[in-house]
């Protein structure tokens, strides 16, 4: 990548977790249910996911919505420049690192991604061909290389953008999930 599009990628953040301050909140209940259901994930299967902070739309309801539906939720737990550890999620949280909220059961490992029947993904912006941009820290770049579940971007409908610079180690999501236009399989050639 060139400085130009590590620069282009700064920029990105720096607007987009500006526009996050403030913002409403998007609990994404009805909208991950609907996401399960699509891509036929049933009761009793494995669903990692994460706990939004910053703005981020997701929600501890989101969350408590999966477990009441019968999925079993596995949470992120950063451990380093590691791929991340996952934990289930049983309702208790204890603090973790950069300000996140981390499930307080036992580790399960980096390989526990594995045995997901769906992965929703935080992400600043998402594009039409599934390019996602996180935070920076390259933890889920890292980590979802370990799973063949179908990988959802969880963003605001104005974080899902015709373009965005890449890198090669970047993972493409296989569909984006905002709050008024639900679920979109990706990559897709629709004008935004």
């Amino acid at each position: 990548m060139t400085s130009d599009e590590r620069d282009r990628k700064a920029a990105h953040r720096s607007r987009l977790r500006a526009a996050r301050r403030g913002a409403p909140a998007a609990p994404m209940v009805s909208q991950v249910l609907l996401a399960t259901a699509a891509f036929g994930v049933r009761p009793g299967q494995v669903v990692c996911a994460y706990l939004a902070v910053g703005g981020e739309p997701g929600s501890a309801q989101m969350l408590e919505s999966l477990r009441g539906a019968g999925y079993r939720v596995l949470l992120p737990v950063v451990v380093g420049d590691a791929p991340l550890d996952w934990a289930e999620h049983t309702g208790e949280l204890r603090p973790g690192p950069y300000g996140l909220r981390e499930p307080v059961g036992p580790p399960l490992g980096a390989s526990a991604v594995a045995s997901a029947a769906l992965v929703l993904v935080p992400a600043l912006a998402v594009d039409r061909s599934g390019v996602r941009l996180g935070k920076g820290g390259g933890h889920y770049d890292r980590s979802l290389p370990l799973t063949s579940a179908p990988l959802v971007a969880v963003v605001r409908d104005d974080e899902f953008v015709d373009s965005l610079p890449s890198e090669p180690h970047d993972v493409r999501v296989d569909a984006v999930l905002t709050p008024s236009r639900g679920l979109i399989r990706l990559p897709c050639g629709v004008d935004l």
